[in-house]
């Protein structure tokens, strides 16, 4: 099923933006495992919208309602199931859209495999709200992998033509910056990024952006060829997420342009451990880890419900018409799924990792 994803431990994902509720059900989890809530509470709230004028009004308490899984704060073996309440949706700003599909949304292409019944209002099931219940799952297993000695975190690389520095590949630390609301590893920038997303939104415009993500403590050797690699995995995840466009690992497209003998990541020993003298893998060959950090970039494209006027069609009397969109949304989505990304990493680095730690 396309609501579903995982090996080992799996989620099931359910609800639609303007539904009753959505949320999640994770089976597979570990017994054993005590799981902090206030934690799992404060990585949500990170992609929550309606906090500031950089991202949508609409403002979700996003709190889970946990209904199986945990016995005294713990997971129990069976399957985790949290539903969140859908509580500041408008469906009324979306009542001409049933006829008139948003240019770069799924509106018109969902009407078509649906027959005419998919859930117009904010987006149904293709909505980025969704990625509520992505974030729960791999804030839980984000606990899980700290518990291992593996951290994933994440930061704005670009927003627009602003540029942040990027990691180092070779002494990643992750740091606190994992837990700031507009993560950017050079604070001078920051202020740039923001100023881009605010001209953009007082033009009615958006704008996008990349996200560059990495892991941490990661052993030697997990992942599976050929159609189970680290890459593969995260790739299927990553792009679970709405507006995700590429993603690339290490050096990524440079790769193209550099030689053999620039690429390849040379052997050494430091203090006993084998190493590499440089990252340009990003952390995998052969779609295994190699030991390294692990860190790969996400593109964003600009949120393509945009103020300006755009063209369009009327489904029904077949005519060419002009559309507005009217209702709240992110100027720029890139700051709110920067946990999203965080997350459907964790997840995938856990169902990995999980067998090797069944054993608390």
């Amino acid at each position: 099923m396309s609501s579903s994803f995982g090996h080992n431990i799996r989620m099931q994902v359910f609800g639609q933006s303007h539904s009753e509720m959505l949320g999640v059900v994770i089976d597979g989890l570990p017994a054993g495992y005590a799981i902090d809530l206030q934690q799992v509470q404060a990585f949500l709230d990170r992609r929550r919208g309606g906090q500031d004028v950089y991202s949508t009004a609409r403002a979700e308490a996003d709190t889970p309602r946990i209904v199986s899984g945990l016995l005294d704060g713990a997971t129990c073996g069976a399957p985790l199931c949290a539903l969140f309440e859908n509580e500041d949706a408008r469906s009324k700003d979306y009542d001409k859209l049933s006829a008139v599909p948003r240019p770069s949304h799924a509106d018109y292409y969902a009407d078509e495999k649906y027959f005419g019944a998919q859930d117009f209002r904010g987006g149904g099931h293709f909505s980025g709200r969704m990625t509520l219940a992505l974030c729960f799952a791999g804030a839980i297993c984000a606990q899980l992998l700290e518990r291992w000695d593996v951290h994933v975190g994440a930061h704005i690389e670009q927003i627009h033509h602003v540029l942040d520095r990027p990691y180092n590949p070779l002494e990643l630390n992750l740091g606190d910056l994992r837990y700031e609301g507009f993560p950017v590893n050079d604070l001078a920038v920051e202020a740039d990024m923001k100023q881009a997303i605010l001209d953009a939104a007082s033009e009615g415009d958006s704008v996008g952006g990349i996200i560059e993500c990495a892991a941490i403590g990661l052993p030697v050797g997990a992942g599976s060829p050929l159609f189970a690699g680290v890459e593969n995995q995260l790739a299927q995840a990553i792009f679970a997420v709405p507006a995700v466009r590429g993603i690339e690992f290490g050096a990524g497209f440079d790769a193209a342009a550099m030689l053999g003998s620039e690429h390849n990541d040379a052997f050494c020993i430091e203090e006993g451990t084998i190493l590499h003298k440089t990252n340009n893998a990003g952390g995998v060959v052969g779609g295994l880890t190699t030991g390294m950090p692990l860190i790969f970039r996400v593109a964003f494209k600009p949120t393509p419900s945009i103020g300006k006027e755009q063209d369009s069609v009327n489904l029904e009397t077949l005519e060419n018409v002009r559309l507005k969109i009217e209702g709240r949304h992110d100027p720029c989505i890139v700051p709110r799924a920067v946990p999203v990304i965080e997350a459907a990493t964790a997840f995938v680095l856990a169902d990995m990792l999980v067998n090797s730690h069944a054993e608390l």
